[in-house]
């Protein structure tokens, strides 16, 4: 598939790297211009881009940037075709993005991101960690391998979001539709807990939405503690521990 992706962070980094050596077509971009991206990041065939090029001719988009920088490039994704799969990976989290009302009042993350970027919109990579994301893919069919939730309004375009999944060496889970992606959100069980698809649903089930802020937060400060400069993301199997203690 041709695939372009909007920021080269932990996660898009990551996807690039992993969707390149799957064999798609990958153009890269970031908020500062295609010269400035990194060559690990294209070492698996990915091509620096920018972002406007990035987003042109492709069948999916993958926004990887901070939540509150959708409304950003809301004007950049309507140029996108209708029939073009655009995949949300962000989370929410105050400290970062600031106060954003909606979602404080209890809007679901996934919607507040389909009404900024005025499309509908794919959920997944949102749930598992940047360290797991990198290091823990594995083969399909391998005993123990971890799922990743995925959400959408649109069977097919959830079906795309299910099999780039594959690709990055996870299960794509079936996680119905945006308005139950709260399931997913930050502070809830299925988030960063690397469970697998047999233990995914009982997750899912188990999250209660009035308690997942505090939860998000009891974790950042721990994260925050841990690391010390509020930015580096904690070691996968320390983030993996946190978050099964305080979302489980």
């Amino acid at each position: 598939m041709k695939i372009g992706i909007l920021g080269v962070g932990y996660i898009g980094k990551t996807l690039s790297q992993k969707l390149g050596a799957a064999g798609h077509d990958v153009k890269v971009a970031n908020s500062r211009g295609p010269e400035t991206i990194d060559t690990e990041v294209l070492a698996t065939g990915a091509h620096a881009a920018s972002a406007a090029e990035a987003v042109k001719d492709v069948d999916v988009v993958i926004l990887s940037i901070p939540l509150s920088r959708l409304p950003e490039v809301a004007a950049l994704i309507t140029t996108v075709p209708a029939d073009t799969v655009v995949i949300d990976t962000s989370n929410y989290y105050p400290a970062r993005d600031s106060t954003i009302e909606a979602i404080e009042a209890g809007q679901v993350e996934s919607l507040w991101s389909a009404e900024q970027l005025r499309r509908p919109i794919v959920k997944a990579w949102n749930a598992i960690g940047s360290g797991s994301l990198a290091g823990k893919g594995t083969p399909v069919r391998t005993a123990g391998r971890i799922a990743i939730p995925v959400a959408a309004d649109n069977d097919r375009e959830r079906a795309v979001g299910m099999a780039l999944v594959e690709d990055t060496g996870f299960d794509g889970f079936d996680a119905g539709r945006l308005a139950e992606s709260w399931r997913q959100q930050p502070g809830a069980p299925a988030y960063c807990t690397d469970l697998t698809s047999e233990e995914m649903p009982a997750a899912l089930a188990a999250a209660e939405s009035a308690r997942l802020p505090k939860r998000r937060d009891l974790a950042v400060a721990a994260f925050t503690e841990r690391v010390g400069d509020g930015k580096t993301n904690p070691d996968s199997e320390f983030g993996v521990r946190v978050s099964r203690a305080l979302f489980m």
